[in-house]
């Protein structure tokens, strides 16, 4: 398959995004009317509750066994490096543009966390179904890669929701204590003009300390709390979906309940895949009407949206080819091409969007949020697409695709799955 074919194979899946994505925003404008952010906030509750979990249930119940599980260790330590890597060099895009303190740790959560769900779900199945795919079967592509997909899903849940959630927290405390200053400052200079010198060395009222002293006495209080929070987000819809999925999976007698032409509970996997069914594009939707927001304000520099999108699109995708052909020389991932296919992707992916939720429910920073992640979608869909603009990361991104495909598989579609990995699941497939 030469460069071009690949190209137009690589392209496709994100113009769908784009495409669905700009009806979502087309929806959500003043014009139309028809996307409110009450119906955006309505649906999104459906499908994080309903067909998210669904979905992963339904995908990794159906292709992912113990084998699978102990083979596929590589994802969570890639993805654990993208945030790693990403936040480093968030932290030197904060040291060159200087930014105002409190958008430092909005900044560096935004260079670390990719969307590690929403995408890869819309973005795997969609590069299965193109007739040109490098991954062989399309039934057999769509339904792993969709397993895959929800494994990322799952475990950027937990990555996000522990080291991002702190960043948001750490930028919320700082804007809450420059707010403060400044109102003390306000509050200082509108005073009694009466008052003399002694009164300003005994500025400090009693209530005041009062205050400090409960803050402190409340710090055991907060870290629960912290705790508290984050088990809730890692006891989510999706990710007790992906759990059950694996269960059902690796239990070999769980799983005949539920899959199989024989299964007597094989209506529950049925159900469950029609539910999934409807994530994709609910999703999809409900993205473009969000970033329309964002795409609306000016709450961020320039120079800033500029260093995000070098780190997300030119450095990340560089230092995530090097790191999967790598960990791939080394033996350390399986010999399935669709699955360092959504490696390398978990490196050029745009910010999460949970990050513009997790500062819309602390109430701070959400401008600043939208702003970035509206601004960014649209470098993210020029460097993945249009021809005319091919990046090093395309360029790159095809040729290990192709060399990953070419010379490590042959053309005999079985022998893509002689692995031990797709042992017992592709015959299983061909009966569906």
């Amino acid at each position: 398959m030469g460069f071009w074919s690949l190209l137009e194979v690589a392209s496709m899946p994100v113009i769908q995004v784009l495409i669905i994505s700009l009806i979502g925003a087309f929806l959500a404008t003043d014009r139309c009317k028809l996307f409110p952010v009450e119906s955006r906030n309505s649906m999104n509750k459906v499908v994080y509750v309903l067909f998210a979990p669904a979905l992963m249930f339904a995908n990794l119940a159906q292709t992912v066994t113990l084998q699978d599980i102990i083979s596929w260790w590589f994802m969570p330590v890639n993805m654990g490096l993208t945030f790693l890597i990403g936040g480093i060099l968030g932290w030197i895009v904060v040291k060159i543009v200087k930014p105002p303190p409190y958008l430092e740790g909005l900044i560096v959560a935004t260079c670390s966390s990719g969307n590690m769900g929403n995408l890869p779900i819309v973005l795997v199945p969609a590069i299965c179904d193109e007739d040109k795919s490098p991954f062989g079967n399309r039934s057999v592509c769509r339904t792993i890669g969709l397993s895959y997909a929800s494994f990322s899903m799952a475990l950027g849940g937990f990555y996000i929701w522990t080291y991002t959630f702190r960043l948001i927290k750490g930028s919320a405390m700082k804007l809450k204590a420059m707010e403060d200053s400044e109102s003390l400052v306000i509050t200082s200079s509108n005073s009694d003009l009466e008052a003399d010198h002694k009164t300003q060395l005994l500025g400090v009222p009693d209530d005041k300390k009062k205050i400090v002293v409960k803050e402190e006495t409340g710090f055991w209080r907060k870290g629960v709390d912290f705790l508290h929070e984050i088990l809730e987000e890692l006891l989510a819809p999706p990710t007790v979906g992906a759990i059950i999925g694996f269960i059902f999976g690796a239990v070999k007698w769980l799983r005949n309940l539920i899959i199989g032409e024989d299964a007597p509970l094989r209506i529950i996997q049925g159900t469950a895949k029609l539910l999934g069914d409807g994530t994709i594009p609910c999703m999809t939707i409900i993205l473009g009407g969000n970033l329309i927001q964002g795409l609306r304000s000016s709450a961020v520099k320039p120079v800033v949206v500029l260093g995000i999108v070098c780190v997300r699109y030119i450095f990340l995708p560089i230092i995530g080819i090097g790191i999967v052909k790598t960990a791939a020389s080394f033996g350390f991932l399986p010999p399935d091409p669709l699955f360092q296919y959504v490696l390398m992707l978990q490196f050029t992916l745009p910010p999460a969007m949970n990050i513009a939720v997790q500062c819309r429910a602390r109430r701070v920073l959400s401008a600043h949020a939208l702003d970035i992640l509206g601004r960014d979608t649209g470098p993210y869909c020029l460097v993945h697409n249009l021809p005319s603009l091919v990046s090093l990361e395309n360029l790159q991104f095809c040729a290990s695709t192709t060399r990953f495909y070419l010379y490590n598989y042959s053309d005999n579609e079985e022998n893509r799955f002689r692995s031990p990995l797709f042992k017992g699941s592709y015959h299983s497939f061909d009966h569906n």
